[in-house]
């Protein structure tokens, strides 16, 4: 998200190009054909670095979230690991830096909270249960998306959108059903992240449908996450109070906690959360929304199969098929959005 924890597809989809169409670079025959293999070459080790991030931040964040049960004040490092990066790469020139206006600012608000509080609640869940079972809540997505789109923004939603939702619903509510770590507060964490997540997409479409305030996906996203680190870091801190002052640590590691592992893993969960985000949307600029969304889809699947295996999650065979289902559920939506006349992309 981000889908887990960055933009969804949805909002990708308007945000590729001012126009609201997605761009494709220019190419003559001779020249596409000769660079064909080394672009596939680049493409698949694009995807392969999008996965490795997405599979490290889950591990790293799961393991901090085990020892150190703050996810307020966790989900705000991370932000704030993703605000000095941003920086970085504004002062290095790597990426242009934006000219905000103060309309843009109070537009791109309401998108920053929700992502915010998507964020958090997704970092709550984790906390809770299974890294394997939150993802699988989270597939429930698409059902969110489906119906905010029909009631805030009038999208009528396809025949086979809708008949996607079925295995979506059925095999969140079996794997729920027998999922040996069930615990109400993550599920009902990362229930409301769903909820978050796709009342970002309304805002979104809405801030993208003024031509004037509209940013570039990757700026976008820059202001979103500098925005989200001002607005936790106050809440984070009257929720949980200080967590990272050197007494606290001090007293934390009288305790047992290894504070070393404790600051290195949870940078390196910072890197992480930012860096896949940012490979996902150079991933963006090259392919077109649907086939990133099916990317992604794959994305979950990885990830929940990933963290069962490096956690030892126990899995019932009831459990496995609920979650298969979710995400068979989850690829056949990405693929009835490309079936879908208005949605699919058209050539530069």
């Amino acid at each position: 998200m981000l889908e887990s924890q960055q933009l969804p597809f949805e909002i990708m989809d308007m945000a590729v190009s001012r126009s609201g169409q997605p761009q494709f670079p220019e190419s003559t025959g001779e020249f596409e054909k000769s660079n064909d293999l080394a672009g596939t070459m680049q493409l698949g080790a694009m995807f392969g670095i999008w996965y490795l991030l997405n599979i490290f931040f889950n591990i790293f964040n799961k393991q901090v979230l085990k020892v150190y049960p703050f996810p307020a004040t966790i989900t705000a490092f991370e932000f704030g690991c993703g605000t000095v990066m941003i920086n970085i790469m504004w002062a290095l020139n790597l990426c242009n830096r934006p000219k905000l206006t103060r309309p843009q600012i109070l537009a791109i608000l309401p998108l920053a909270v929700a992502h915010t509080f998507g964020n958090l609640l997704t970092n709550v869940s984790v906390g809770k249960v299974a890294v394997s079972f939150t993802h699988t809540i989270k597939a429930l997505e698409p059902f969110f998306t489906v119906l905010f789109a029909a009631l805030f923004l009038g999208e009528k939603p396809a025949f086979w959108a809708l008949s996607s939702l079925v295995p979506i619903a059925g095999g969140v509510a079996l794997a729920s059903l027998t999922e040996a770590s069930f615990n109400w507060i993550g599920f009902c964490s990362a229930m409301a992240s769903n909820v978050t997540n796709q009342s970002r997409n309304v805002f979104s479409k809405k801030l993208m449908a003024n031509k004037e305030e509209a940013l570039d996906n990757i700026n976008l996203f820059s202001v979103i996450t500098i925005i989200s680190f001002i607005l936790l870091v106050p809440a984070a801190i009257f929720m949980e109070g200080f967590k990272f002052t050197p007494s606290y640590l001090q007293s934390a590691a009288n305790q047992g906690l290894n504070v070393r592992e404790l600051c290195i893993r949870s940078l390196l969960a910072g890197f992480c959360f930012h860096s896949y985000q940012q490979v996902s949307y150079m991933i963006l600029q090259m392919v077109n929304p649907v086939t990133h969304s099916v990317g992604n889809c794959v994305k979950r699947v990885v990830v929940v199969v990933s963290s069962v295996f490096f956690f030892q999650t126990p899995v019932s065979p009831i459990n496995s098929i609920g979650t298969a289902m979710a995400l068979a559920g989850v690829f056949l939506y990405s693929r009835a959005k490309r079936m879908n006349p208005e949605t699919k992309p058209k050539a530069a």
